[in-house]
């Protein structure tokens, strides 16, 4: 047979190498993905609430460690037991059914009554397909390298829910991950002095500490792209009438690949923080930003919003950040070229002329929505108070709790009990 390769990159996600395989003589033929980049940062999870045929013809990217389930038929494709694929969500139920037809026929020979059960099952599959009840379809990927179409870009797209996480030590291991060991605690005297654990660092202890800031860190590490040797620069920063933050900068001289992250260098706050700026003049582009990972962004002109995670953490300015979000935005491949209807196309391309306006021409707001706390928007006139520019505090729920790790943080309480009698 004759196998082809094609190295594609899909925005909003990452590169790719769609390999086709087909045999002139039995005519079998075969279509499978491979990842052609690192692994994310954090995994990533998809809940679709599948109610239409539409829905069904949504275009999915499935890695190789990608699970699938489908909760009210309490069915799940485990990670590892396909290989990865490009097709949609009716493909993956009809390759789910031709998976459990293949041994059928040696099932009914050796147990009929399971066979019997599968088959009840195989029906319940094919019945999701004639759309006679709404579905739930999860997509989770510990690799964050899946995907599910969202025929709304750039807009929200209502019935999908996007998540991203960090990865358990159980979930970096089973991607081949090195997972760092965990160091023995230091050894405590029996009566520590309280006293010296809360006094402020002095003399040689805070020059150390001040020259540190006002160094810019350099390590070897190896680019993500090619992994030739490179090296990362970090520096902290402090951000008037705010806090630190830790910028790092990767740069490879082999491939000429650039990266740059922006990290709080604090906690989080005690509070979430939703920031509003009302846009009314051009010079308010030159406003600096501070997007951390855990910010979502939202334009209500525009019906626009841009989920946690995406474009991961930024510091620069709102100009800069609206030029981010339409490179991310023009290079969708499911709105653009080919594969796209013309309602489509005429949609993102009167979106990106009403971004280009809020640049210059049209009045907007601009929401940052962060439940940790750690984003920032420039205030031009501080420390007076921006008429144009809110800040307000919120109390997280329960789900951005869990969301942020907070719920499952114990800072109290600990230590192991010593055994009794002891």
């Amino acid at each position: 047979g004759v196998t082809r390769l094609l190295l594609t990159r899909i925005p909003f996600f990452k590169e790719i190498i769609v390999s086709s395989f087909s045999c002139h003589s039995c005519s079998w033929s075969n279509t499978e993905i491979q990842a052609a980049g690192r692994i994310q940062e954090q995994g990533v999870c998809y809940t679709l609430a599948v109610a239409s045929r539409q829905d069904m013809n949504r275009e999915v990217v499935k890695t190789d460690c990608a699970s699938v389930r489908i909760p009210e038929l309490d069915f799940e494709i485990p990670a590892f037991s396909q290989k990865g694929v490009l097709t949609t969500i009716e493909g993956i139920i009809d390759r789910a059914v031709a998976g459990l037809e293949q041994d059928q026929p040696a099932r009914r020979a050796a147990d009929s009554e399971v066979a019997g059960k599968i088959q009840e099952f195989i029906g319940k599959l094919r019945q999701l397909k004639e759309l006679n009840s709404p579905f739930t379809f999860v997509l989770d990927d510990p690799s964050g390298n899946s995907f599910v179409e969202n025929p709304q870009a750039p807009q929200r797209d209502e019935a999908l829910v996007v998540t991203r996480y960090r990865r358990s030590p159980q979930q970096s291991a089973m991607l081949g991950l090195e997972v760092p060991g965990i160091h023995p605690p230091l050894p405590r005297s029996p009566q520590p002095r309280e006293q010296e654990l809360i006094l402020p660092l002095q003399g040689e202890q805070a020059a150390a500490a001040e020259d540190l800031r006002d160094e810019v860190l350099q390590f070897n590490t190896n680019c993500p792209e090619c992994n030739a040797p490179a090296s990362t620069n970090m520096k902290l920063v402090q951000i008037p009438h705010f806090k630190e933050v830790i910028i790092m900068a990767t740069n490879c001289d082999s491939c000429g690949h650039r990266t740059n992250e922006v990290k709080s260098g604090g906690a989080i706050e005690p509070q979430g923080t939703r920031i509003t700026l009302r846009i009314t003049d051009p010079s308010d582009m030159t406003r600096d930003i501070l997007k951390s990972e855990t910010c979502s962004v939202e334009i209500p002109e525009l019906e626009f919003e841009l989920g946690m995670g995406a474009l991961g953490g930024k510091f620069t300015t709102l100009e800069g950040l609206l030029r981010d979000i339409q490179d991310l935005v023009e290079k969708n491949p499911f709105t653009l070229g080919d594969s796209s209807t013309p309602s489509r196309t005429g949609k993102l391309q009167e979106f990106l002329g009403k971004l280009q306006d809020v640049k210059g021409k049209t009045q907007a707001h601009f929401i940052m929505d962060d439940p940790a706390g750690n984003s920032y928007l420039q205030n031009v006139y501080a420390p007076e108070q921006d008429p144009q520019l809110s800040v307000q505090r919120y109390q997280r729920t329960f789900e951005q709790n869990d969301e942020l790790g907070l719920n499952d943080m114990k800072t109290e309480g600990y230590e192991p009990q010593p055994a009794p009698g002891r």
